[in-house]
């Protein structure tokens, strides 16, 4: 019985403020009205945009490339300074949360970065897609000193890379990483640019073929009828040099923090 008389009671009080509420409303001029509604809708949308901005902010960056670029060595020299005497090799994704190497004596609050190292493996490649779609930015590591040897493997792997539907979509940014440039025998950043072009618009002109003949949905890449080029790609491309064995990796450091503010 008194459940039923606490319902009562609530149902005519929700009456009662809808009735006060309605000539709330009547009483109000038209132009104090509009003027309410316009600064509510406001900051509900300024709310949504705020949630939505803080669920798709990512602090991932993913170190992929082919094998024996360097990739387990920088994730090394990232997290601890250490190039682990350049020996390691990884067969599994070598993963951390950690403030950067550089930035740990520096004072004041530093954020974190979640940096993942994927096996550049052929049998290994898969993992990357599990990381992709969480990656604020994609570090792409090149062997400098072996790249021609390596030149049209690299170049199909990077392909995959830049077509893929989580880079694309989220325009993700990409920094093709010229590794081991500390030996006389590395060949610049501007070769290696300039040959990985050359080879990704032959494979954009077979992968065009194949799409065409509905094997594939994957992205295109360039401008059509123009020699690719890494300018013509919907996310920002850049290129940098780094040595994993001698520490030298600030422009990777760079890149990361431009993506993942301190």
């Amino acid at each position: 019985m008194d459940m039923e008389n606490l319902e009562t009671r609530v149902k005519i009080q929700i009456q009662k403020w809808i009735v006060e509420a309605q000539e709330l409303i009547q009483r109000t001029p038209p132009s104090q009205l509009y003027a309410a509604v316009a600064v509510v809708g406001f900051t509900i949308l300024l709310l949504i945009l705020i949630k939505l901005f803080k669920r798709t902010s990512s602090n991932t960056i993913v170190l992929t490339g082919l094998s024996g670029g360097g990739k387990t060595i920088l994730f090394y020299q990232l997290r601890d300074g250490s190039s682990h005497l350049g020996t390691v090799t990884s067969m599994e994704p070598n993963e951390g949360t950690f403030v950067l190497h550089t930035e740990t004596t520096k004072k004041g609050k530093i954020k974190p970065v979640h940096i993942v190292d994927v096996p550049g493996h052929s049998r290994l490649r898969a993992k990357l897609d599990e990381f992709l779609p969480q990656a604020a930015g994609v570090v792409f590591v090149v062997d400098a000193v072996e790249f021609l040897p390596n030149c049209r493997a690299a170049s199909e792997y990077l392909y995959e890379v830049l077509t893929s539907a989580s880079v694309v979509k989220k325009n993700t940014p990409v920094l093709i990483l010229c590794n081991k440039v500390d030996k006389v025998t590395a060949h610049t950043k501007e070769f290696i640019r300039k040959q990985l072009e050359k080879e990704i618009d032959k494979l954009r002109a077979s992968r065009t073929v194949v799409s065409e003949a509905d094997v594939t949905n994957e992205f295109t890449l360039g401008t059509p009828g123009e020699a690719f080029a890494f300018s013509q790609c919907h996310n920002k491309v850049s290129i940098g040099e780094a040595s994993g064995l001698t520490g030298e990796i600030t422009q990777l450091e760079e890149f990361i923090r431009n993506l993942v503010k301190a």
